[in-house]
């Protein structure tokens, strides 16, 4: 295939899984879903890093690459069922091997590999995208940097769920929703009706996120910033995202671009202070100044090289503690075993933090989505201090 899947299929199982699956994209635009070519390319690149086995990989694997907008969800839910019925939709798949052979950093940074359809490409394998994952990204090589670029493209940014102040209609137990029961009941001419009730609805977590974008930070403000770029296509509504230099610069619109890379553009072209210097103190008193910050997971992705004094970011930091519902900072250097907290600027923001993790590698990257998902506990204020000095 032109986007470099390439399948291994046992003899006698059938037709192989990209026939399968690229018959599923011509039925679901038969259908009148606008899954073109493009499309079914990205829907084949998904599957080479999920289980094209499991039903489930595969639903929404094609529902987030095939369908272009809400419009196509019921056509692609009923295509779907009809294609992949019970009997057949995992009988179809199972017992095949699919493999990404797209050009992929190697182990102990070798270059790329060769394109598929070229003789001696060796197939990626699981062991080369787990050292990928865990390899500091201020030590990859272009090639590598790619390849990392489009796995964090697949980070799933879900969110912690917060109760909302608005109630939705519940057909089991809740609170007796009183006006409902009354129009019920007027319908039926006075007579009695069955109780209507009620429940609290959930709405995501906000998240606010500063990206230090200052020189100290050049290696890893890239990365970080299509972390953030991930964030806000999972919940577009419930993400803010600043850039942190000599100034506060807000980016969320710039990073609403569905593609990474014109989302990094329009970042480039938004951000006045690339490679700069930092004032940590003076923006967290702008964004204060911002309704944002209040109740929301406020992460700071930043080394705490601070320029500033380091008392107005500590005062800063006191005031965002007593706002935000947690308070999440990433260092990227946290991830070398020997690094101490010793700057001004992170000591005096440490007794502040609730987390202090690192923001180093893929592998910390997802770390922080789960963090954020609510997959890790909520730890009290200060120990994250007396963790960065015994890191």
């Amino acid at each position: 295939m032109a986007d470099g899947v390439a399948v291994a299929r046992r003899a006698g199982d059938g037709p192989g899984p990209v026939a399968v699956l690229a018959g599923f994209a011509r039925a679901l635009r038969a259908a009148g879903v606008a899954a073109d070519h493009h499309r079914t390319q990205s829907f084949l690149a998904a599957l080479g890093h999920l289980d094209a086995a499991d039903g489930r990989d595969v639903y929404w694997a094609g529902r987030l690459t095939l369908c272009a907008g809400p419009d196509d969800l019921p056509r692609y839910d009923r295509c779907f069922a009809a294609y992949f019925s019970a009997s057949s939709a995992v009988r179809r798949v199972r017992g095949t091997t699919v493999s990404v052979t797209r050009p992929v950093a190697t182990p102990y940074g070798g270059g790329e590999q060769e394109p598929a359809g070229e003789p001696g490409a060796p197939p990626a394998t699981a062991s080369e995208i787990e050292v990928l994952r865990h390899r500091d990204v201020a030590r990859m090589s272009e090639a590598e940097r790619r390849e990392a670029h489009r796995l964090l493209a697949l980070l799933r940014g879900t969110r912690q769920p917060r109760r909302s102040r608005r109630y939705r209609p519940s057909p089991h137990g809740g609170a007796t929703d009183a006006r409902r029961t009354v129009r019920e009941i007027l319908r039926h001419g006075g007579e009695p009706a069955r109780l209507r009730r009620r429940v609290r609805g959930t709405r995501p977590r906000r998240v606010v996120m500063l990206v230090d974008v200052s020189g100290s930070m050049a290696a890893y403000a890239d990365t970080l910033l299509r972390f953030a770029h991930a964030l806000v296509r999972a919940e577009p509504r419930a993400t803010e995202v600043f850039s942190a230099g000599t100034r506060l610069t807000r980016i969320t619109p710039a990073l609403r671009h569905r593609d990474p890379g014109l989302a990094m553009d329009a970042c480039s072209a938004a951000i006045p202070d690339w490679s700069g210097g930092t004032r940590l103190g003076e923006e967290l008193r702008a964004l204060l100044r911002l309704p944002d910050p209040r109740g929301a997971i406020v992460v700071i992705a930043s080394d705490g090289w601070e320029r500033g004094p380091a008392d107005l970011l500590g005062a800063q930091m006191a005031r965002l503690s007593r706002l935000a519902r947690r308070v999440v900072w990433v260092n990227p250097h946290k991830g070398d075993p020997a690094y101490r907290p010793m700057t001004a600027g992170i000591r005096a923001a440490l007794p502040y933090v609730t987390d202090f993790v690192a923001g180093h590698s893929l592998a910390a990257c997802e770390e922080l989505a789960a963090l954020l998902a609510g997959d890790r506990p909520v730890r009290r204020a200060g120990t994250a201090r007396k963790e960065g000095a015994d890191a």
